[in-house]
């Protein structure tokens, strides 16, 4: 059976601000934060790191999962994403030890 191209009509125009997009019914909302997480590690964002960090803490999402994608961000963002890598897993352990904003200073 031949695919179908993608057009503008098949995006799901329900969702117009951020957090209709997380709240989405078809993918997890740990599996979104988790991309968000790691298009800042690749974008090589510094505020976005803190605020997916925080967002992936509160979705419940282990070590194990954010070390595996890191992993994979590390594949698409090639060597300078390793050092955000890096940023994104202090992060995430900052607010793993203590899960108020203001712990990140």
């Amino acid at each position: 059976m031949p695919r179908k191209s993608l057009t503008g009509a098949d995006i799901d125009t329900r969702t117009s601000s951020a957090g209709e997009v997380i709240r989405g019914e078809r993918v997890s909302k740990k599996t979104k934060v988790l991309i968000a997480f790691a298009i800042a590690i690749t974008v090589r964002c510094d505020g976005c790191l803190a605020h997916h960090a925080l967002a992936v803490h509160n979705a419940g999402t282990s070590r194990e999962e954010v070390a595996e994608m890191i992993g994979a961000a590390l594949l698409m963002g090639g060597g300078p994403s390793s050092v955000y890598g890096v940023e994104a897993m202090r992060a995430n352990d900052g607010f793993a030890a203590d899960p108020s904003p203001a712990a990140m200073g």
